[in-house]
């Protein structure tokens, strides 16, 4: 038996909010995620008020909440968006923190392989700034898998010298966009990793992609311009056995977050995705 606990992104449900709470606890999750990027839970429109009204919801159901979803879209390679991206960033993690949790999931953009690429640094001076702050609070702004290899992505955080700038392990964006191997990852990454995200699919390249796809609906993707495609939970390209063994083996004992970013039946693939991820770590 593993450690782990199941959590769902509540946005994969797309249900309003205390429905999608209702939804994930009959489900058998533990935690969830929500974003605070839009509407009444945008950084700068969110009060205390508000994070107390949800926090009461999901805490009537028996949940808690595995992290907060902070991605405000374009990364922070650019000089211009980032002081304001940056602040609001901050905003984010003080809220997260009153939900009881210290983790924000984001995206920093794509991290170049050059070092001497002028975007590099600029990146590295956002995230820098990222991790001071997160470090004064005890947060974590954690960096969502997949733009880039596990090994470009370590460098950067290594330059960073701080964990306050972490990880979120997506193994699926690793695969279907990296094209890198998630069991690897979580050895490479494994000084950083304090979330991750439980979800599958496969490069469209890859040589079993016809036979998961079918070879028929491949083609119309790769007519599209797709170069991937997300799958339910455990019918696409991850090895969950040999994930999760590797995550155990390292120490992980945090959430396995579900996201389901496709599909015509939302609720019902992420409830299976519970039962999926709890047949793998031993609860029932």
């Amino acid at each position: 038996m593993y450690n782990f606990s199941i959590g769902i992104l509540l946005d994969s449900l797309r249900l309003p909010f205390a429905e999608a709470v209702e939804k994930a606890a009959a489900a058998g999750a533990a935690g969830v995620q929500m974003y605070l990027t839009r509407g009444q839970v945008h950084p700068s429109e969110i009060t205390e008020k508000t994070v107390k009204e949800r926090l009461d919801i999901i805490n009537s159901h028996g949940l808690t909440v595995s992290a907060i979803c902070g991605d405000l879209g374009g990364g922070f390679g650019n000089t211009e968006e980032n002081p304001r991206k940056i602040e609001l960033s901050k905003r984010i993690l003080e809220m997260t923190m009153l939900f009881g949790t210290n983790i924000v999931t984001t995206h920093i953009g794509v991290v170049p392989e050059d070092k001497n690429d002028p975007k590099y640094s600029i990146m590295q001076e956002a995230c820098g700034q990222l991790a001071e702050y997160a470090d004064s609070l005890g947060g974590h702004f954690a960096v969502e898998t997949g733009p880039e290899s596990a090994i470009t992505l370590k460098g950067f955080l290594d330059s960073l010298n701080s964990r306050g700038v972490a990880v979120n392990l997506d193994p699926a964006n690793l695969v279907m966009v990296a094209g890198d191997d998630p069991v690897k990852a979580v050895y490479t990454l494994k000084d950083y990793i304090v979330h991750t995200h439980a979800k599958d699919g496969v490069k469209l390249t890859d040589p079993d992609a016809g036979k998961l796809c079918g070879e028929e609906h491949l083609k119309e993707l790769l007519d599209a311009g797709k170069t991937y495609k997300e799958f339910p939970l455990g019918s696409g390209k991850v090895d969950f056995d040999r994930y999760l063994a590797a995550l155990n083996e390292i120490g992980y004992n945090g959430y396995l977050t579900i996201e389901r970013e496709g599909g015509d039946d939302r609720v019902g693939d992420v409830a299976r995705a519970v039962k999926f991820l709890e047949s793998k770590i031993g609860k029932k």
